[in-house]
């Protein structure tokens, strides 16, 4: 962050924010995408990504991310890390507090995307690192020849599953309901796994530990209120996500979840202010659409930008 003063600042280095880093910097608008943790956001802990267009048989997400920032660098887009504390919106500019310091812009793209929502269970913060994991890819590895659980029905717990048998003895889904919310290509792949066993109707009610670290879990049957004890070394959460939405204090509207209410063309309520990718309220959140999300925000901030030269 050489310099305080941009056209645009992204908020977000993952998909949405880098597509919109691409657009803007493309478009000669001076331009600096923010990131708190590593570029690539969620697509770093994606074991593969099947849907993307252009690769067969898919590609790693770290790789695909690796790719996203060389090309949204050549033009001349400006990264930088830092926590953003505050947004201040002065009408025709916006303050940005980043880590204590001030920087400054004519529109902002948020591109936060979300976190990994937790169990929420007495005992699960002090064991992360300890038996608890929300990243199959970052994790797994620690994990060999040993019983383990992923808590989740839906994609990302299918895959993070299906992930961990090359490392695991064996692999429990606990999942709530008794039907999985996976993709049929998924299930059917679960279905074949040996490795994957599923406790259907189930959720955790309790982590079981000891000084060294997590040693099972029980879990209660939702429909009958039975509780069993499973021995595990170690247990994976997957059982959905929170947008990251908490620093913007009531300057744009949010829905009851704390998603940002903008539509297809990103605008918030706010003039000069666009949200991309998994923090907006959508209909699907995918690579895909977060890449079309940030091509549309910049190209918005963009006519933003040039109303105001004119106004």
């Amino acid at each position: 962050m050489s310099e305080s003063q941009y056209d645009v600042i992204i908020i977000g280095g993952g998909p949405a924010g880098m597509t919109a880093g691409l657009y803007a910097s493309r478009a000669m608008l001076k331009t600096l995408m923010l990131e708190k943790m590593i570029m690539g956001g969620q697509m770093m802990t994606t074991t593969k990504v099947e849907n993307w267009p252009g690769y067969p048989g898919g590609i790693d997400g770290p790789e695909l991310m690796m790719k996203f920032q060389e090309h949204c660098v050549e033009f001349g887009l400006e990264t930088g890390y830092g926590v953003v504390e505050k947004i201040i919106d002065n009408g025709d500019s916006k303050t940005l507090i980043v880590d204590g310091k001030e920087l400054t812009c004519q529109a902002v793209i948020i591109a936060t995307g979300v976190i990994p929502r937790k169990l929420g269970l007495d005992g699960e913060e002090g064991l992360v690192g300890r038996g608890v994991s929300y990243c199959a890819t970052c994790d797994g590895a620690f994990f060999r020849d040993v019983p383990i659980a992923v808590i989740g029905g839906g994609d990302t717990a299918a895959e993070e599953a299906l992930f961990l048998t090359k490392f695991a003895s064996k692999v429990i889904m606990v999942h709530r309901r008794d039907e999985l919310r996976a993709t049929k290509i998924l299930r059917d792949r679960i279905a074949k796994n040996e490795k994957i066993e599923i406790a259907w109707n189930s959720v955790v009610d309790k982590l079981l530990f000891d000084n060294t670290g997590l040693t099972g879990v029980v879990l209660k049957d939702t429909q009958t209120g039975e509780i069993r004890e499973v021995t595990l070394s170690g247990i994976f959460v997957a059982v959905g996500v929170s947008p990251t939405t908490s620093f913007l204090n009531g300057l744009i509207e949010l829905n009851e979840a704390g998603y940002i209410k903008a539509g297809e063309d990103t605008h918030t309520n706010a003039p000069g202010i666009y949200a991309a990718g998994d923090c907006r309220t959508n209909i699907l959140k995918q690579v895909s659409t977060a890449v079309g999300d940030g091509a549309v925000a910049a190209i918005m901030a963009e006519k933003y930008i040039e109303e105001l030269k004119h106004a």
